[in-house]
C-alpha cells in the first residue's frame, strides 16, 4: 500500500538590502526546513530583489505571475517574512493555496510539538495574539439578537464580539501562565543553592543531545527544528558535590516572533536566572556564526544577556580535520564536542565543575551530634574534604558555594 502523498508547498522571499546573496539564500533554506517540519515538500522558490515588500501582493507583477503558475501544483505558498492580513488575502485569491508567512508556519509547528500544558498555553496565546489583527468581519453589517453573560450587546457586530472573545481569552491565558510563572520562580529559588547551567542556542543545534548526554536523562532528541518546548531540569552525572544542574530550553530561530518570546518568557527565565549558560551551536551548519548572534540577541530581550557564557560548538562529529582546526583559531575559547563521543562530554563536563570550582569557598564546621540534619544537607550539597569525630561532634572541611556556606553558617549559629 503507497504512503499518501504529502502536501506540496512553494516559497517566497524577496531580498531587501541590506540582506547579502548569502543571507537571503540562507533564510530560504530555513524556511524549507520549517516547511518540512510542517509536513510539506518545497517544490519550488520564487525570489526577488525589492527595496520593500509589494504592498498589494508581496512581489512584483511579473514576479507574482511566475508565482500564480508555479502554485497550480502545491497546497501552500509559504512566505520568508511576516505579511499583513490583505497581502495574505491577495496572495491566497491570485493563487488558490493557503498562504502563510514566516510566523505562521513557526507558530504551526510550535502548536504541534506542544506537550505540557504551559507550553500549549504559551503557544495559544502568542497564537491569538498574531490573529487579533487579522480578525475579519464575516457578514458585514449582520447583527444578532440575544442576552446574558458574554452575548453581544446593542450594535455589537460579529467582529467586535470576536474580537471580545479574543481578547477576554488571551487576558485568562496570562493569568494562568502568570500562576504557573510563580509556581516555577518558587522552584527556581529553592534551587539557588545549587549550581545552574542553562543551553541556549538556536534550534536543533543539538542542546537535547547535550543534555541526554550530560545528565543521562531520557529528554526527547530528535533531528527537527523545535523538538524541545518545554525547559527540562536535571543533575549533571555523574553527580557532583554540591550538585550542579542543567536546563535544556526552547531552541530560538531568526525572526523569532516578538509574541512568541513574550509568551514563553517565564521558560526562558531558566536561561536568565542561570549561573553559566551554554551557547550551543551546530558548528557543520555554515550560518552557525549569525545563530549565535541570533542566541545573543533574544537573550538580550529578555534580559538574560550578564550570566557568564561557554561557547559551545557541536556535532564535530560532522567536520574535516581542517575545518576543526580552523574554528579551534577562530573561537580559543569555546569547546568543539560531539554529543555523540563521551570523551568529548566528558571534556565538557569538567570545563562547567572547572568553572564552579573557581567560585567554591573552604571552611572548617564544627557539627554537634545533635545537629545531624544540618550535616545530612553538608553530605548531600558539599564537597566535604575531610571529616573526623571526636566527643564535642563531627569537625567537617567542606568546599562549597558561599551562599550555601551562608546558611550552613547560620543553621549553626
Amino acid at each position: 500500500m503507497s504512503e499518501p502523498r504529502r502536501s506540496r508547498a512553494l516559497l517566497v522571499g524577496v531580498q531587501i538590502p541590506p540582506t547579502s546573496d548569502s543571507e537571503h539564500t540562507a533564510s530560504l533554506d530555513e524556511l524549507a526546513r520549517l516547511a518540512k517540519t510542517l509536513g510539506y515538500d518545497v517544490t519550488g522558490r520564487v525570489m526577488q530583489k525589492r527595496s520593500a515588500l509589494a504592498a498589494g501582493a508581496v512581489v512584483g507583477e511579473g514576479r507574482l505571475a511566475d508565482l500564480v503558475r508555479l502554485a497550480a501544483d502545491v497546497e501552500a505558498v509559504l512566505v520568508d517574512h511576516e505579511i499583513t492580513p490583505s497581502q495574505a488575502r491577495n496572495l491566497e485569491k491570485a493563487t488558490g493555496a493557503e498562504v502563510l508567512d514566516r510566523t505562521a508556519v513557526i507558530l504551526a509547528i510550535f502548536h504541534r510539538h506542544a506537550r505540557s500544558r504551559e507550553a500549549r498555553l504559551q503557544v495559544e496565546l502568542a497564537r491569538l495574539a498574531y490573529l487579533a489583527p487579522r480578525l475579519r468581519e464575516s457578514g458585514a453589517g449582520r447583527d444578532r439578537q440575544g442576552g446574558g453573560i458574554g452575548a453581544k450587546g446593542a450594535g455589537e457586530s460579529h467582529l467586535e464580539l470576536d474580537r471580545r472573545k479574543l481578547r477576554d481569552r488571551m487576558a485568562e491565558l496570562r493569568r494562568e501562565l502568570d500562576a504557573i510563572a510563580n509556581e516555577g520562580g518558587s522552584r527556581r529559588r529553592r534551587r539557588a543553592e545549587h549550581a545552574t547551567v542553562a543551553l541556549v542556542g538556536y534550534t536543533n543545534a543539538g542542546k537535547s543531545s547535550l543534555m541526554r548526554a550530560l545528565t543521562g536523562s531520557t529528554v526527547l532528541v530528535a533531528d527537527r527544528l523545535f523538538a524541545t518546548l518545554d525547559t527540562t531540569v536535571r543533575a549533571i552525572e555523574p553527580p557532583t558535590r554540591p550538585r550542579i544542574l542543567v536546563s535544556d530550553t526552547v531552541g530560538f530561530i531568526q525572526k523569532l516572533p516578538h509574541d512568541l518570546v513574550a509568551s514563553f518568557r517565564s521558560t526562558l527565565e531558566e536561561a536568565r536566572d542561570s549561573d553559566l549558560q551554554l551557547h550551543v551551536a551546530d558548528a557543520s551548519d555554515p550560518a552557525f556564526r549569525s545563530h549565535l548572534g541570533v542566541t545573543s540577541e533574544v537573550l538580550e530581550e529578555i534580559g538574560a544577556s550578564s550570566s557568564p557564557v561557554l561557547r559551545v560548538l557541536n556535532k564535530r562529529d560532522r567536520l574535516s580535520a581542517e575545518a576543526e582546526a580552523s574554528l579551534s583559531d577562530e573561537f580559543p575559547d569555546a569547546i568543539l564536542v560531539s554529543a555523540k563521543r563521551p570523551e568529548d562530554v566528558a571534556r565538557l563536563r569538567a570545563a562547567i565543575v572547572s568553572f564552579f570550582e573557581r567560585d567554591m569557598e573552604e571552611i572548617e564546621l564544627q557539627i554537634p551530634y545533635t545537629r545531624s540534619r544540618v550535616l545530612a544537607e553538608i553530605r548531600a550539597n558539599c564537597r566535604v574534604v575531610e571529616e573526623e569525630h571526636d566527643e564535642r561532634g563531627t569537625r567537617v572541611r567542606v568546599r562549597a558555594r558561599p551562599e550555601l556556606l551562608a546558611k550552613l553558617r547560620a543553621a549553626l549559629a
